[in-house]
């Protein structure tokens, strides 16, 4: 059975018992404290599981001097997207894959251990790549655990290279440009992940400019998780994207937040909602708010 969206521990564990080609990627991050994510992973892991660093595997290079002296991302490999968290190119992120072992008959399993935040990115990634098979773990490192799942620390044996190719992306991209030409007009509808107070730009911790997009509904990621740690029900998910929707046409939304990473379990639920494939606008609030030329709403 190939898994697409979500994986239970469960199923997981019948998934590396049955012996199918499986890898399995630990995205544990920390926005704040960027080198908590790789501790986590060394203080507990599930056994076989690959870390993806979300700076240095997940994005573009970025915040290291060019030759000028000034910080580009550009100059050392030019990226997909603009923003924090610039997108890899797709060739870039190929390389990444076959360099850790990863080829295309494979099933891939991501987690983390803060509520889906960080590991929808290398889902989503995926799929942009052209590859299905990519599930995220239901409840995170939390519920393989809670499961009886065993436990590895430290560094993992290294994997034979392989070579991941590339097919048509799965899901769309959207870019800054894309969103100013369609914006406040029907065939585009963004939905903002951040937390409200950022959203209203009552508060900006991360960002030189408070607020969001102009006409953008806010939907928090963290509202996809229930109390148990694990998305919500299907039909609680479609009910609460029906009422934030409001009879906007789901496959107009493009899903955002402040750097492209923690709109991706938005994009998830609504896909475990049955509300169909949506678009991602990466760069996000980091890259839009970067051209004072383009409107900012507040409130």
């Amino acid at each position: 059975m190939t898994y697409t969206t979500l994986v239970s521990a469960a199923d997981l564990q019948s998934l590396i018992a049955s012996g199918a080609p499986l890898r399995v990627f630990d995205c544990s991050f920390d926005l704040t404290r960027p080198a908590a994510g790789a501790q986590q992973y060394a203080d507990a892991h599930i056994p076989g599981a690959i870390y993806a660093h979300l700076d240095t595997d997940l994005s573009a290079r970025h915040g290291a001097p060019g030759a000028t002296g000034t910080v580009t991302a550009q100059e050392a490999d030019a990226p997909a997207s603009g923003g924090r968290h610039p997108l890899p190119s797709r060739e870039r992120f190929a390389m990444w894959l076959s360099s850790v072992g990863f080829a295309n008959g494979m099933q891939a399993v991501v987690y983390d251990r803060q509520g889906a935040n960080y590991c929808g990115r290398l889902w989503w990634m995926l799929k942009w790549a052209g590859h299905d098979a990519v599930a995220v773990l239901d409840g995170g490192l939390q519920a393989w655990q809670a499961a009886g799942g065993a436990i590895a620390r430290g560094a993992e044996p290294a994997h034979f290279q392989s070579n991941f190719v590339l097919h048509a992306p799965l899901r769309q991209l959207v870019s800054a440009d894309d969103v100013l030409a369609a914006l406040q007009q029907p065939g585009q509808t963004l939905i903002d992940a951040r937390g409200a107070p950022r959203y209203r730009g009552e508060v900006e911790p991360l960002d030189p400019v408070a607020g969001h997009i102009p006409g953008a509904l806010n939907r928090p990621f963290t509202e996809n998780i229930g109390a148990d740690g694990h998305f919500k029900p299907a039909a609680v998910l479609r009910a609460e994207f029906d009422a934030l929707l409001a009879g906007r046409d789901a496959a107009t939304v493009v899903h955002q937040c402040g750097s492209g990473v923690s709109a991706l379990p938005n994009m998830l639920a609504m896909e475990l909602a049955g509300l169909g494939k949506t678009s991602l606008f990466a760069g996000s609030w980091s890259e839009w708010c970067s051209d004072p030329s383009r409107p900012v709403e507040k409130g």
